[in-house]
């Protein structure tokens, strides 16, 4: 499985709260390209997000669903990338000072990716992951402003 770490300058209730925006998704997640809909109840479980992978013109729309959730604390998908296969994702967050180390853990569970050598699947995931986490903290590290009317 691989793993990968940042400590991330928010609190771990921001961060929750950009997890918990179903419509960030592809601000923060590589590969990730549009948002076709969040159900109602996101990231309770069993709840999805609809969105597409890859690039104009070019893409799949796929869905990723909570398969457990811990409100604040802990988070984890079964994220669907047609046709390459289903990873299971667990991203975890832990208070550290002012800030939340958010850890993130990611395998192929099924498809034709479970077939790559498994120490090349984890360094992909791992370069993949290091950039999902980059982006991450700067969605949640952003001043958040209010609405104007």
């Amino acid at each position: 499985m691989a793993r990968n770490e940042t400590l991330i300058q928010a609190s771990p209730e921001r961060v929750w709260e950009v997890l918990a925006d179903g419509w960030t998704y592809p601000l923060w997640v590589v590969g990730a390209s549009r948002m076709r809909a969040v159900e109602e109840g996101w990231p309770a479980a069993g709840s999805r997000l609809h969105h597409s992978v890859g690039t104009w013109p070019v893409l799949i729309d796929d869905y990723t669903e909570v398969t457990a959730v811990d409100p604040g604390v802990s988070l984890t998908l079964r994220a669907r990338a047609q046709p390459s296969g289903v990873a299971s994702v667990r991203l975890t967050l832990e208070p550290e000072g002012s800030g939340t180390r958010v850890v993130m853990e990611e395998d192929v569970v099924s498809g034709p990716g479970t077939l790559m050598p498994k120490p090349l699947r984890d360094a992909a995931l791992s370069w993949r992951n290091d950039e999902s986490l980059r982006r991450l903290a700067y969605v949640a590290e952003r001043p958040v402003t209010a609405a104007s009317d």
